[in-house]
């Protein structure tokens, strides 16, 4: 698969991340806004560019690490705490389930497109 391809299905998969994410926990602090959804895209976003600079290469479980360790730690610094243990599992779960779920059924048609040939 292309890198591009590889970074913008990324990105997709971030971005649906932080909408669920929204969705599920919307409240005064955290409203389902663009803005809130925001809020929440923007530090992984950030953690998977940094993944993607410093790999330079689709490495599957080590862009999705590296985007869940920064973008954990830019949203703790950004609210000024810790974020809570359920928020980690949760984040890094389903972050993984579509970072690394899109490369998997990626994998399969590609196989399936050279069995059909």
């Amino acid at each position: 698969m292309k890198k591009s391809y590889a970074v913008a299905a990324d990105y997709v998969a971030i971005a649906a991340f932080a909408l669920l994410a929204r969705a599920a926990h919307q409240s005064e602090d955290m409203p389902f806004t663009f803005l809130g959804w925001l809020e929440t895209f923007l530090p992984f976003a950030t953690g998977l560019a940094l993944a993607w600079l410093v790999l330079r290469r689709d490495r599957g479980v080590l862009i999705w690490l590296i985007t869940v360790a920064v973008g954990l730690v830019i949203w703790g610094f950004y609210r000024d705490k810790l974020p809570h243990i359920s928020f980690v599992i949760v984040a890094s779960t389903v972050s993984a389930a579509l970072m690394l779920g899109w490369r998997g059924l990626a994998r399969l048609a590609l196989r399936r497109r050279a069995g059909a040939r």
